[in-house]
Order: C-alpha cells, then structure tokens, then sequence
C-alpha cells in the first residue's frame, strides 16, 4: 500500500473499530498525538484511546475525509470524525498528520479544537 492508502485503511478500521487491525497499521513505538488532550505511545496506547470516551459512547462512527494529500511518506488529511450519541451526532473538524515508516505509521497527529467538541457533548 502506498502512504495514502495505508492512511485511509486507517480511518476505514477505525470507523468499524477495528481496533486490532488499526493496530495492525502503526508501528510498535508509535506516537499518537491528539494534539488539545495529548500523546499516547504504542499500539496499546492507540488502542486505549480509540476505546475510550466519545468513540466508547458512540452507536455509529464516520470519519469524513474532505481532502487528502500525500507526498512521500507524509500523509495529510483535512476530516470531520462524526461519532452518534444517543440520537445526536457529534461532529469534530479535524486537520491531520501522518508519517509512514517501512510500510506502517509511526506518527499520527489529530489537530481539533477540544471546545467544539465539548459544546456539543453539553448540549
């Protein structure tokens, strides 16, 4: 798989939480950065955020990539991640970053503003 491919096989596991193949795609010292709340380190570390809060709560996840580049080995994405909660959908604007390394990531960066997010988780 090219960068861009790996990126968005991804995003594909991680809308069907799939959480042992998304960690099928990362490298074993990984750093996994939501960038307002913080980074996580390894495939364990990736798995424990992805299995916890909104994504825990959620019925339905879609992850919605409106624009996509690759060059090299670096992957970037521009995406709304809609989790359902209850019957409210909880979407958050996200830019992202992307490095891959023999043929996995081993640098995912998720750049969100954590108030958008907490407005409509209080509402």
């Amino acid at each position: 798989m090219t960068p861009g491919e790996l990126v968005t096989a991804l995003i594909r596991a991680c809308e069907a939480r799939d959480l042992d193949l998304v960690c099928s795609f990362v490298t074993d010292d990984i750093e996994y950065d939501n960038v307002p709340i913080g980074k996580v380190y390894g495939p364990e570390g990736v798995r424990k955020v992805l299995s916890a809060g909104v994504t825990q709560e959620a019925t339905a996840v879609e992850w919605r990539v409106l624009e996509q580049i690759e060059h090299g080995d670096t992957v970037m994405n521009e995406r709304i991640d809609c989790f359902l909660v209850g019957d409210t959908w909880v979407k958050i604007p996200i830019a992202a970053l992307f490095k891959v390394s023999d043929g996995k990531i081993c640098l995912w960066r998720d750049y969100f503003d954590l108030d958008t997010y907490r407005k409509q988780r209080a509402g």
